[in-house]
């Protein structure tokens, strides 16, 4: 495979055959992440992206998963992305799952049949990143669109028949702007009812702009036990009315959670007031890794 720079996957693309469909993420301009900071968005040439599984069949008896990346493969035109999946459907018979990244702003720009299309190809999941349901830290953030675009984004999805994995940061609202961060991410989850969650924690890399911020003062990070309680008002704000299966087990968090909303809400709020009152039982900050 002709990998890129760095390579960056859902953590349950753990097992997956990755794919590189764009280099680096369309926008790029979020404060808190550094993952393509340091690559120039193009979309790669389809013959290549094509040529890359040819080589991948060569080389893997079995793929049970393929995930094209990198930042917002979403944004490809549907000829090719239907191009793309035709190949893999040929090449890949064994292949139980196709996912993808993509921007809210990719999934706007798809008409509601072209995302069918993609769904009756065999696109199985998009992977979409809200961070937080309120305007303000969105717009702190630099994260482009609007906590409205954001829930018609994960709406359209759905409605597609495509499962939507969406991610909210823990912690993205400093000190300021917290409870506003929690109780507007769990209203986009109760109003936009995306089939999975998952809630990571704010992790500073020292290239990432938000750590100038840090460093200046103006954006004061959350102490492990005032994400607890975060998570707690976000879980209690979260009221959907189909299951959604939420998961807060990323290596950033400081508490493994899994569950189901709305059914284990109460079982994972208990957790979160019992880890509160134990000082042992939050992740170290030394193994809070990527």
């Amino acid at each position: 495979m002709r990998y890129e720079g760095s390579i960056y996957r859902p953590p349950s693309e753990a097992y997956s055959l990755i794919v590189q469909a764009t280099i680096g993420c369309a926008h790029n301009d979020c404060t808190f992440c550094s993952m393509f900071k340091d690559k120039d968005f193009r979309i790669r040439k389809t013959d290549d992206i094509i040529d890359d599984l040819h080589f991948a069949r060569k080389s893997h008896r079995t793929v049970g998963r393929i995930f094209l990346a990198d930042g917002d493969a979403l944004i490809l035109p549907n000829d090719t992305l239907l191009k793309i999946l035709s190949t893999i459907e040929t090449l890949f018979p064994e292949c139980s799952r196709v996912s993808a990244y993509g921007s809210p702003q990719d999934a706007l720009r798809k008409s509601p049949d072209e995302l069918k299309e993609l769904k009756d190809a065999g696109l199985e999941m998009i992977y979409i990143g809200a961070e937080s349901g309120s305007d303000r830290v969105l717009k702190n953030v630099k994260k482009g669109a609007s906590a409205a675009e954001i829930t018609e984004a994960i709406k359209k999805i759905e409605t597609s028949g495509i499962p939507a994995s969406v991610t909210f940061i823990s912690g993205l609202g400093g000190k300021t702007d917290w409870e506003e961060h929690a109780e507007a991410s769990g209203k986009m989850i109760t109003e936009a009812q995306p089939s999975y969650v998952g809630l990571l924690t704010l992790m500073v890399d020292p290239i990432a702009p938000i750590s100038r911020d840090i460093r200046e003062g103006s954006f004061k990070l959350l102490s492990p036990p005032e994400v607890i309680n975060e998570t707690i008002r976000l879980l209690e704000k979260t009221k959907p009315e189909r299951d959604c299966i939420f998961r807060s087990n990323h290596a950033s968090n400081y508490l493994s959670l899994k569950g189901t909303l709305p059914g284990d809400r109460e079982k994972m709020v208990r957790q979160l007031k019992a880890a509160s009152e134990s000082a042992g039982s939050l992740k170290d900050e030394r193994f809070r890794m990527l």
